[in-house]
């Protein structure tokens, strides 16, 4: 068997024991993802002794679908299965007390089946495949409490959104294997001229709508209703994520004014969500902004020709961003809500938790020597000398300063003021995956000087002294204006605006979200109309065929049975004639052909 299939067939095979078995769920789920990080490892061993790994199955005509486990790839597999296993662990203890755990496993599996199979899927056809059922899983797990109405309206809302975006995957990818004339994504990035541009202008769209990009963040932040295992894996390290794979990947694909187009989309997202984060009222909501805030930095980083720095943020975001999740979700208990107005004081009563959680939050705003510190110096250093550094320098470092100053905010409304708080049930298994990548979210800087020499693309330049202290200052002065003033203040008029997610004339939800569930509400009643008008043809015939039964049993049968019961009876009375005595049958004989002779002489005078 391929290495290139380990890190995939683990979690496949527990999807199918779960739902089989149905028991033992947890159990089996953790022993997938932990064979799948095994895997992993053993790929991107492999990747740097220089042993690409590849492995054909049949596909399409001409077009086999391809895994193929290069550096970046093998990277890339190590750090979903990392999170995922992490994250399976602190469910253990989450998901304790709820019922549906076989479900939720098995999506959980599936999930990370199918995020390794796209980043590690070496062709359009495969990876376009994997993004759907990533889609799939989402949209299962964000609903997963689908009794509650705001659970089913955020799955609703997270496929609505991103099935919209997903047309553009589809249209690039038409371009790029008719370009091209193969499905290799390798080869296809070759092409060159409009094929190009457009190409990358719909890898963009795609992108935006899993990386939950302006004017598409709106859905993101409604996810939270899902399990906070569920936000927690969303955010780090699989769906959200994978909109900014796409872009790393196809980089060498996007022409100069792709990349600019890439870079301005990025940095209005973080600037945009950075604000959005900083008004809310929710730890979890506050957190799914600051998620699409951080991809925004990493397609600045994209669009400023720097993917490697883009991954370098994305791998630093994947752990720090599953930490605080989990710490919220232990939040959550202690407390049964998310609101700051229900967490306030909750540090001062968890303070392992919290200790986690403060430690998560100075890595994301950069400080070092936390490994946010090194991805963003590399960002905004990026972000700095790209082509458009008029325009990408400010907005990456706008985005710098508002991620501390709502990690800032967060801190302080957790820590001040008093509160009860319940014991937390599973406790140990929900500390112990949230320091296990608390403690990746602070030392994994020391790892991206090997991953840059490691990874086959542009490293970013070294950042100079003005760029270092910028980016510090940025993230220092978020933090302290974050601690000594309130959103309100920090936010003037525009807090209302953004409390409501800064929407614009509306927002998609008024003019697209709306507009599709009335059509849809319209079919649904055409399809009742129709229902009904079927079943009045159904009743009418029924009522016609039991006149057609009424005739036919006491008309037709009724002749029929006569004519039977008429013939039986003459046959009756003729058979009395047959006494079998001689006189009788002399008598009837001599009747007869008197009767006879009469009918002829009778015919005879007429003539």
């Amino acid at each position: 068997m391929s290495a290139v299939l380990l890190p995939i067939l683990p979690p496949l095979i527990v999807t199918l024991a779960v739902l089989i078995l149905r028991r033992g769920s947890a159990a089996l789920a953790l022993a997938g993802a932990t064979l799948s990080l095994a895997g992993g490892v053993r790929l991107l061993a492999g990747a740097l002794d220089g042993q690409a790994e590849t492995l054909l199955l049949p596909g399409l005509p001409d077009m086999p679908l391809r895994l193929a486990a290069g550096p970046m790839t093998a990277l890339l597999s190590v750090a979903v299965a990392t999170v995922g296993t992490l994250v399976l662990v602190y469910a253990i203890g989450y998901m304790k007390r709820e019922s549906g755990q076989a479900r939720f496993y098995a999506v959980m599996s599936l999930f990370l089946a199918a995020m390794q199979a796209l980043v590690l899927a070496g062709d359009w056809v495969l990876l376009l495949a994997a993004w759907e059922l990533i889609g799939l899983c989402s949209y299962l797990l964000i609903g997963f409490w689908f009794q509650r109405p705001e659970a089913a309206n955020a799955a609703s809302r997270a496929f609505l959104y991103t099935r919209s975006a997903d047309l553009g995957l589809y249209v690039a990818i038409f371009i790029l294997i008719g370009s091209s004339g193969t499905s290799e994504i390798a080869a296809s990035l070759e092409a060159g001229g409009s094929a190009s541009t457009a190409a990358g202008l719909l890898l963009l769209l795609a992108a935006m709508g899993k990386s939950a990009q302006v004017p598409l963040q709106d859905w993101l932040m409604r996810a939270m209703a899902g399990p906070t295992p569920v936000s927690a894996l969303l955010h780090s390290a699989t769906l959200v994520a994978a909109g900014a794979i796409l872009l790393i990947r196809s980089a060498t694909l996007l022409s100069a004014d792709t990349l600019l187009v890439v870079g301005l989309v990025g940095g209005v997202t973080t600037v945009a969500a950075g604000i959005i984060a900083l008004a809310e009222r929710d730890l979890k909501r506050m957190l799914a902004a600051s998620t699409a805030s951080q991809y925004g930095l990493m397609l600045i980083a994209v669009g400023a020709g720097v993917p490697l720095a883009a991954l370098l943020h994305l791998l630093a975001h994947a752990a720090i961003k599953s930490s605080l999740f989990l710490a919220a979700g232990d939040f959550q208990h202690a407390r049964e809500g998310t609101r700051f107005d229900r967490l306030a004081g909750i540090g001062r009563t968890r303070p392992w938790t919290f200790a986690g959680f403060a430690l998560a939050a100075l890595a994301l705003a950069g400080i070092p020597p936390l490994s946010g510190f090194f991805s963003k110096d590399a960002v905004i250093a990026a972000a700095l000398s790209a082509q458009g550094a008029a325009w990408l320098g400010p907005m990456a470092l706008a985005g710098t300063l508002l991620t501390g100053a709502y990690l800032s905010r967060s801190l302080r409304l957790l820590w001040r003021g008093t509160g009860e708080t319940e014991v937390v049930d599973g406790s140990a298994w929900m500390r112990t995956g949230i320091w296990c990548l608390v403690i990746l979210a602070v030392g994994l800087g020391l790892a991206f000087g090997p991953v840059e020499a490691m990874i086959d693309l542009p490293a970013p330049e070294a950042a100079g002294v003005g760029v270092v202290l910028s980016g510090l200052l940025a993230a220092v002065g978020g933090l302290a204006l974050g601690w000594l003033m309130s959103a309100r203040r920090l936010l003037g008029p525009i807090h209302h605006w953004a409390e409501s997610g800064l929407p614009v004339a509306g927002g998609l939800t008024t003019l697209i979200g709306r507009p599709v569930m009335a059509v849809a509400r319209g079919c649904e009643r055409l399809e009742g109309r129709l229902y009904d008008a079927v079943l009045g043809v159904g009743r009418a015939g029924q009522v016609v065929a039991n006149y057609v039964r009424v005739g036919d049993e006491h008309g037709i049968d009724g002749l029929i049975f006569a004519l039977v019961s008429g013939v039986r009876d003459l046959g009756a009375r003729a058979r009395t004639l047959q006494s079998g005595l001689i006189h009788h049958s002399l008598a009837i004989s001599a009747v007869a052909t008197a009767v006879l002779l009469a009918i002829l002489f009778s015919a005879s005078l007429s003539v």
